[in-house]
């Protein structure tokens, strides 16, 4: 789940516990939001404080391929029904993440995934090309803020498609 929403530009970090059933996310505006697997429980207080949202994170999660079904704002407008590729379902209870439990520098952001990929790479006895993927890796990651939109998202694309191999 974390992994979808560092995909997607509607996020600035998003990181997850290593249990899996929690994941805490940061939007482009820096609000941090926490999302938890769990059951439905009935309620008339579907009404968060803010802004929801559930579109934007369903988008993300559908843009994922491990996602099949992303259905905002069912059954309540502070859930997510969503179903993975193997037929598994869970209900996602989006809430506004007041504590901050994780400080903005302990969260995952794109930068910091692309240097992770190449930092994996080059302790995998990389081939020379290898190796030069994984510099120029680094040096985008290291210039993130320096670096235009398009750069920054093909980084990313390579970082993605290193970690599937």
């Amino acid at each position: 789940m974390a992994d979808a929403l560092r995909r997607s530009p509607h996020f600035a970090a998003a990181d997850a516990d290593p249990g899996g059933d929690t994941v805490w996310f940061t939007t482009e505006a820096g609000s941090n939001w926490t999302l938890t697997f769990k059951e439905a429980e009935p309620t008339d207080d579907d009404l968060l404080p803010e802004p929801v949202l559930t579109e934007a994170i369903a988008a993300a999660i559908l843009n994922h391929p491990g996602f099949v079904t992303a259905d905002a704002d069912s059954p309540r407008e502070d859930t997510i029904t969503i179903q993975s590729r193997n037929q598994v379902r869970h209900l996602l209870v989006l809430d506004v993440d007041r504590g901050n439990a994780l400080a903005p520098e302990d969260l995952s952001t794109p930068a910091l995934d692309v240097a992770l990929a190449a930092d994996k790479l080059l302790t995998s006895n990389p081939s020379d090309s290898e190796r030069a993927t994984a510099e120029l890796l680094n040096y985008v990651a290291a210039t993130w803020d320096k670096q235009d939109l398009p750069l920054r998202e093909h980084a990313q694309a390579v970082a993605r498609a290193l970690r599937t191999r």
